[in-house]
């Protein structure tokens, strides 16, 4: 049996230095927790093959905003078509619930009572200076961030956002089956 894993990545550019282009964002560190083994993992980017040997044998890659910036950042580096994999992005169905779109920091103060560690810019810093400690650190936190929501949200098919009026309730529903066989075409030699 398999099981799924939460994803966050890092990069080593900004959109403005690459022309708003995802391909050429390039990866720095991406940080999974696999339910399978229980563990937080960082992959830095000359050790993005092992991290795809992971990510061809999960059912469901869990992360907020993956479809629309981790997958695409992800891309350039796997032979394969990384469109194929099975991915719940939290920020998805909290757009179509509201009908706009919140920031991750957002969502865990008013759902979980914590707030981000700081913004990519910041893991851009910490990159470019050699601090892979912080930069680890920064993106471990991002995806215990966005593990924690997705538990709270399946568990209670809600998340919460702070408005200048109140907090206010987002139904979602998180409940993709999360233990099943990964459907992906396996892309590489092993």
């Amino acid at each position: 049996m398999s099981y799924p894993v939460v994803l966050d990545l890092e990069t080593q550019h900004s959109f403005q230095e690459v022309g708003f282009d995802h391909r050429k964002l390039k990866v720095s560190v991406v940080g999974i927790y696999d339910y399978g083994k229980d563990e937080y993992k960082i992959y830095r980017e000359n050790e993005l093959g092992r991290l795809f040997t992971v990510l061809e044998h999960t059912p469901l890659i869990i992360g907020f905003n993956i479809k629309k910036f981790d997958l695409p950042v992800l891309s350039p580096y796997y032979v394969g078509n990384i469109l194929q994999f099975q991915t719940l992005d939290l920020l998805e169905e909290v757009e179509k619930s509201l009908g706009f779109r919140v920031a991750l920091d957002d969502l865990a103060r008013a759902t979980l009572g914590v707030k981000k560690s700081g913004h990519g810019f910041l893991a851009i810093d910490y990159f470019l200076n050699g601090d892979w400690e912080k930069l680890e650190k920064y993106c471990l936190s991002d995806v215990k961030v966005t593990k924690e929501l997705y538990e709270f949200g399946k568990k209670e098919g809600k998340l919460y956002f702070q408005t200048h009026t109140g907090k206010r309730e987002i139904t979602v529903a998180l409940s993709k089956n999360s233990a099943s066989k990964s459907a992906v075409s396996l892309s590489l030699p092993f």
